[in-house]
């Protein structure tokens, strides 16, 4: 009897862990830089599928570099095409540290992660369908030394 009543209180224990985790609607992928050294004829190129045409979406771009990264901003061309449509092209700055308080992101031995909000706000997708993207560096120096890869996420915005 005890023995049931042990397992029931696990399982509902489980149960309640279960229902208690909310599920983050994501998508996210990484382009390897060959050798670190992120030309600038290279793109990193992807695609994602938009379902929920109700729903607002974060955009991120997620750039992994090396303690040795000699900048403290990075600018990239980001592209986005739209199921139908032409690639739209923007230029932004990325901000990934600073001297006075160091890298931004999160750094483990000499390799930081940093994940950018490239929308001010959540924005929704006309169309459903599949939505390309591309990112390319235009920095001054090319190749640009010292990135390891760059990727783009996606997710629902909380409510």
């Amino acid at each position: 009897m005890k023995r049931r009543l042990y397992i029931f209180s696990l399982m509902t224990w489980v149960l309640i862990l279960i229902m208690s985790c909310n599920q983050i609607d994501v998508y996210e992928s990484h382009n390897s830089i060959p050798n670190h050294k992120w030309n600038a004829g290279y793109s990193c190129k992807g695609t994602f599928k938009i379902t929920d045409t109700l729903a607002t979406y974060n955009l991120y771009v997620v750039l992994r570099h090396t303690d040795k990264y000699q900048y403290n901003n990075i600018w990239l061309n980001i592209g986005t095409q739209s199921p139908g449509k032409n690639m739209v092209y923007q230029k932004m700055q990325l901000v990934l540290g600073s001297d006075a308080k160091g890298w931004q992101g999160v750094g483990m031995d000499d390799i930081w992660e940093c994940r950018k909000k490239i929308n001010e706000q959540p924005c929704r997708f006309k169309s459903a369908g599949e939505y390309r993207y591309e990112l390319s560096q235009i920095m001054r120096d090319d190749p640009l030394n010292e990135i390891i890869n760059v990727g783009f996420r996606v997710e629902k915005a909380e409510k």
